[in-house]
């Protein structure tokens, strides 16, 4: 094995550098919240909800950019038939991020909700709740092993380690810093680690623009000049422009319902905050995929029989997930590969970290706390968050361990959030009427059509084969393995969004009229969702919002379902009142 000194080196200073500001964000932070009577649980959730705008414009831009992030991107434009053109996750979570800011982050700022899965458990009950940890639970794990995937891969590039051993050192260090400081840990080093991302991947290329091996990206652009790899830009052929648009929406709008988003959104200081926040992450997002677009477009534009890589290029050795550390590697200076790299490796990070702490807060919060025990103390519920932590992690690393390109990891995060989550959230936020029966309903409905379509990075087979499907060739270089998958180029996935958000809106109205009406008795209303309503006893003992922290000017164009008793389980009566009695002749204010 031959170790790289100067990268070991490098990975040492930048690891020390996170591990510092992490401990010492938790340090200078460790009273924060408390003072005001916040429980610890929910400071180590949302911080103290002083998150201010520089800090919380750096820890929301880091909600995407991370190891997958980067990396991934220039996975994809570097890929031969892919290009740019596929290259889909810098526009489509910044838009995400644009329209969390103007639809969703004021409504779930203004409740002063803890969790993302705070509204479900509100109106559909603590069962519900459960059933869609599942998949928000999923897409966190499949993120992080994407995240530490991409770490991995780096790290193994820079000192020449096996890359299940800098998977396991990488996540174990996330986690430390992560359990000792909760949010303000990970805000906090984000904002060091966006740094690290930003001037190491821009140190970097303009050596490997000008590295004598590298061709003028400008001409590969648009035209073939090296043997098995095509014009960077790439192209969307019309057979796939269905798949193309079903893959940047569930980027788009399978973006928003994260419990990874919405504890940046929670911790604002303020619900305006929560919007402005969005809107700047957004521009951070397209700014920080800028270099990462670059280095993809070097790797397709190299020869690399000049280069000590070798002449088999890194797609033909199935290495395309690598194509950024092995050309910061092979392309530039050893001083500044090292740096490059060295920065990078430690900043991809930024997303791990939040993503293992988000599982976490939903698990101790909303099934442990408000589902089993919701007589818990609040030391307790510490306790299982830093279980859940070290379990969560450990999960993630398995999958990273396990699963296959960056890439792939990266849709599938998003995948049954934007089938489930993401419907479920407009029908609980948008929606008047909704109840537990359509939420069922709904999550049946989108779970059957999307599974039924198959995944090829979990080798799972289709059962539901829709129009326009095809069988395609995948040849494994390395192993000369070919295997054979069903491509479904119809745009299934949103097709089963759409029919998951019809069907919880439809069940819940039949439902209603049914028992409304008296065509089916009361006590068949099992799920008291509709007669026998459930929200008496769901978070008898537990309030949201300990204090008064959110202003009736802070209030979202969005009238509550539910009456003001219900509501003051989880919020203050006075910021939860329906808008047609915010007037001052209102007689709730009067009462109040």
């Amino acid at each position: 094995m031959n170790i790289h000194v100067e990268g070991l080196v490098a990975i040492v200073i930048f690891y020390l550098l996170i591990l510092l500001v992490g401990i010492w964000a938790a340090w200078k932070n460790k009273n924060s919240g408390v003072v005001e009577g916040t429980g610890r649980s929910e400071t180590i959730m949302v911080g103290g909800r002083d998150i201010g705008l520089f800090v919380g414009a750096f820890t929301m831009t880091a909600t995407w950019v991370g190891g997958g992030y980067i990396n991934g991107t220039a996975e994809n434009v570097y890929l031969p038939g892919y290009g740019l053109a596929w290259a889909q996750a810098p526009f489509g979570y910044a838009l995400s991020l644009v329209l969390g800011g103007l639809f969703f982050a004021k409504p779930m700022r203004s409740r002063g909700y803890v969790t993302m899965l705070d509204p479900f458990q509100q109106l559909y009950g603590k069962r519900m709740g459960g059933l869609l940890f599942i998949p928000a639970l999923m897409g966190e794990m499949f993120w992080s092993a994407a995240i530490l995937s991409a770490l991995g891969a780096t790290l193994s590039v820079i000192i020449d380690i096996n890359i299940n051993m800098s998977v396991v050192i990488s996540a174990l260090i996330a986690i430390f810093y992560t359990l000792v400081g909760g949010l303000y840990s990970v805000a906090y080093t984000d904002v060091v680690q966006l740094f690290c991302i930003f001037l190491g991947l821009w140190v970097s290329v303009p050596f490997a623009l000008s590295n004598p091996a590298v061709s003028d990206i400008g001409v590969t652009a648009v035209k073939q000049l090296h043997a098995n790899q095509t014009a960077w830009l790439g192209k969307i052929d019309s057979p796939d422009k269905w798949m193309w648009a079903d893959n940047f929406c569930l980027l788009m709008l399978g973006g928003i319902p994260w419990q990874v988003y919405f504890q940046r959104v929670l911790s604002a200081s303020s619900a305006t905050y929560a919007q402005v926040l969005s809107f700047l992450a957004a521009f951070g997002c397209i700014i920080m995929a800028i270099p990462s677009v670059l280095i993809g477009a070097i790797g397709a534009s190299t020869d690399w029989n000049q280069t000590s890589y070798g002449p088999i290029p890194p797609m033909q050795k199935d290495q395309s997930d690598m194509i950024l550390p092995i050309v910061l590697q092979h392309l530039c200076p050893a001083y500044i590969s090292f740096f490059g790299l060295g920065a990078v490796s430690a900043a991809v990070m930024s997303s791990a970290d939040s993503s293992i702490l988000s599982a976490s807060s939903m698990f101790a919060r909303n099934i442990y706390q408000l589902a089993f025990r919701q007589s818990a103390s609040d030391r307790e519920i510490v306790w299982v968050m830093r279980i859940t932590i070290f379990v969560f992690g450990a999960l993630a690393t398995a999958m990273a361990l396990l699963t296959g390109t960056v890439y792939g990891l990266w849709y599938l995060s998003s995948d049954l959030v934007y089938v489930i989550i993401f419907p479920q959230l407009l029908s609980v936020l948008f929606i008047r009427g909704t109840n537990t029966y359509g939420s069922v309903a709904g999550y049946i409905f989108g779970l059957i059509l999307r599974v039924g379509g198959g995944e090829p990075y979990l080798k799972l087979p289709p059962f539901i084969y829709y129009p326009g499907w095809t069988i395609e060739e995948k040849v494994h270089h390395v192993t000369k393995e070919v295997e054979y998958l069903v491509l479904q180029r119809f745009p299934f996935k949103t097709a089963s969004m759409l029919a998951s958000f019809l069907s919880n809106v439809a069940f819940s109205y039949l439902f209603k009229y049914l028992f409304e009406s008296g065509t089916l008795s009361a006590k068949y209303d099992f799920l008291d969702a509709v007669v026998a309503k459930h929200s008496a006893e769901i978070m008898d003992k537990t309030t949201l919002v300990n204090k008064n922290i959110i202003g009736l000017n802070e209030m979202a164009p969005v009238k509550p379902r539910l009456s003001v008793t219900l509501a003051a389980t989880f919020t203050r009566k006075e910021t939860l009142t329906e808008e047609d009695d915010s007037s001052p002749e209102s007689p709730s204010h009067e009462n109040e």
